[in-house]
């Protein structure tokens, strides 16, 4: 009976440091409550009411300007028409977007077809591909085109590297990339960096266009198979 007894008053006791710990810490408790209900129910707000018609409205002129890009009308495509935006106003009107983000590697793209290859660089080095290889693979040959227009050989080269092995999947544009950083390399009297390049081709892609050619260059740099 007696350890009942205990049991029962034990029992009471931690009731009572319960009750007295809610009346001690309630007001604390509800306000860290508010809180969290406040922060979630804001991001939730704030993405269902604002973030995503913001990109849903950014996608809708992001399209209008790849459609003016995919013309070949870069000057449009960049600057818009009285009409539609251009990349460079969904880039301002809608920072933090993932039609932003995408615009910046268009806007990098017609810059470069422009000739206007310091801007080309700035804009590509502001997109993010977030993991996807095969545009960061794009992006960055891209880059190599627009440093060796700037006469920047060894940014060139690095950037025509990582184009040529970020995405292997795609052996056309990554022989090509790795090509074109070897060229650039030879032509330029690194003929240790050409070599590795053109080996890395030979090794990673020997059947595609540039593959099937690559011994040749090879040969004439010294390397004989």
């Amino acid at each position: 009976m007696s350890d009942k007894k205990t049991v029962d008053t034990t029992d009471q006791d931690v009731a009572n440091k319960a009750i007295g710990f809610w009346e001690a810490n309630s007001k604390k408790i509800l306000i860290a409550a508010v809180s969290v209900i406040v922060v979630v129910g804001g991001y939730l707000g704030y993405t269902n009411f604002i973030q995503l018609p913001k990109e849903q409205k950014a996608n809708e002129e992001l399209f209008a300007a790849e459609n003016n890009f995919r013309k070949d009308s870069f000057n449009i495509a960049l600057n818009g028409t009285g009409s539609s935006a251009g990349f460079l106003k969904v880039i301002s009107k809608y920072g933090g977007t993932k039609a932003a983000n995408l615009a910046h590697y268009y806007a990098g793209a017609s810059y470069l077809q422009m000739g206007e290859f310091q801007k080309a660089v700035d804009q590509l080095k502001a997109f993010n591909s977030n993991g996807a290889k095969q545009v960061e693979a794009k992006a960055e040959g891209l880059l190599g085109d627009a440093y060796a227009e700037l006469k920047k050989t060894d940014d060139a080269i690095n950037h025509y590297r990582n184009a040529g092995t970020i995405f292997e999947e795609d052996q056309a544009i990554s022989s090509e990339y790795l090509f074109r950083g070897a060229m650039l390399a030879e032509m330029n009297g690194k003929a240790d960096v050409a070599i590795e390049l053109y080996q890395i081709l030979k090794d990673k892609y020997p059947r595609t266009d540039k593959g099937f050619i690559v011994d040749k260059y090879l040969a004439r740099l010294g390397i004989v198979k």
